[in-house]
């Protein structure tokens, strides 16, 4: 499809997640008062860090907000046509809708992981069902001559199933890290921004082609949503997103990503340009980094110990930096900068000088691990210890 202006609608993209934070913000304590009539608090338990009941289910007001931005963009003259060129905006709406509705149940009757489990295939059938699944993507191998490496190309059951699979383990790493104020929410913002950043490159690479409007759209809408959640989620918390809102993150997340995946010019690249032609597999990989990390963990942590995957403990990530020292609020912090830096370090690698990028990386890396480890080198100084 021809673009429809040499121009990115950079400021319609702006708009659309402001209008996300605004409404997210302006609802979110309309669902508080919601959350706590009908009874969806989360009562302090033995590997909580909170002490107090606080209402859950915030991630209903987030949902709100994007459903609102995605009206928005479709009745732009700029982002409208995105919807006519792809169902991709559609189908996640759709199953962010169902998988938050289902978070929200969960909230309030605390439903068994194996039921979760089967709302989170159901909502990625959704997105197969929009076209929202992979259809191919490059592996480093299989060359000929003077190319590296190859195209993989899937055919729908593949793709549909590498889609599921996507989805849920995206879904229960964002699940699994929601555990301190802000952190979710946090975290759901860079990784939003940071595939948005990705989809304006490819959108700008096509030409403003509008078939790849839709996830640099999907990305800024969570994105706006969850700054918006943000100041009352923030330590101290007044609200949890509970499952109604990690669960969501991690679908639009996999949406988004598994969206652009699909619009990447494969046969544009060379086969030495292995970051590019990676970039929608290294942002996948680089946004949910510490998630994926602290899901791996936990489940083999638990494994070991005979319990189930699911079941919880207080030895996640998070936890083990308020052990070293740190507070709640500089421990939060510290995980933004780590996410941050892993997630748009790989994308500026993909759409910048490469050694410039790696040399700001490197010293980000540096400085990350520094401020990381300050308060467990100040505890062996201290005398005594």
């Amino acid at each position: 499809m021809p673009p429809i202006s040499g121009l990115l609608p950079i400021r319609e993209y702006i708009l659309v997640a402001l209008t996300a934070t605004a409404v997210t913000y302006l609802l979110t304590g309309v669902v508080r008062r919601i959350a706590i009539r009908v009874g969806a608090i989360a009562n302090p338990r033995a590997r909580d860090v909170h002490v107090a009941p606080i209402p859950r289910m915030g991630g209903v007001g987030i949902y709100l907000g994007v459903a609102a931005a995605m009206g928005l963009a479709h009745q732009l003259p700029a982002l409208s046509h995105g919807f006519d060129a792809s169902f991709d905006s559609v189908g996640v709406l759709l199953a962010a809708g169902v998988i938050s509705l289902i978070g929200a149940l969960d909230d309030r009757f605390e439903l068994d992981a194996w039921t979760k489990l089967a709302g989170q295939v159901m909502c990625a059938g959704i997105l197969v069902i929009f076209g929202v699944q992979w259809v191919s993507f490059w592996v480093p191998w299989g060359g000929t001559g003077a190319s590296f490496g190859s195209v993989l190309v899937l055919d729908k059951n593949q793709g549909a199933l590498l889609t599921v699979v996507m989805v849920v383990v995206m879904v229960n790493a964002m699940n699994f890290v929601d555990g301190l104020d802000g952190l979710a929410g946090g975290l759901g913002f860079i990784a939003a921004a940071a595939t948005c950043a990705f989809s304006l490159g490819l959108l700008d690479s096509s030409g403003g082609d509008v078939g790849t409007y839709p996830p640099a759209l999907i990305a800024a809408t969570l994105a706006g949503a969850c700054l918006g959640f943000l100041p009352y989620n923030f330590q101290p918390a007044k609200i949890f997103m509970g499952d109604s809102g990690s669960m969501m993150i991690g679908l639009m997340l996999a949406g988004a990503t598994t969206s652009a995946s699909g619009r990447v010019p494969y046969p544009q690249f060379s086969g030495k340009d292995a970051i590019a032609l990676l970039s929608p597999l290294v942002v996948v990989a680089a946004v949910l980094f510490v998630p994926l990390l602290d899901l791996i963990m936990a489940v083999v942590r638990r494994t070991r110990r005979g319990e189930s995957p699911f079941a919880a403990d207080k030895m996640h990530l998070h936890h083990r930096l308020l052990e070293i020292g740190h507070s709640q609020r500089r421990a939060v912090l510290l995980i933004y900068l780590w996410a941050g830096l892993l997630a748009f370090g790989a994308v500026s690698v993909t759409l910048f000088d490469d050694a410039a990028a790696l040399w700001i990386i490197g010293a980000g890396l540096v400085f990350a691990v520094v401020v990381s480890i300050v308060p467990r080198l100040r505890s062996r100084n201290q005398p005594g210890t």
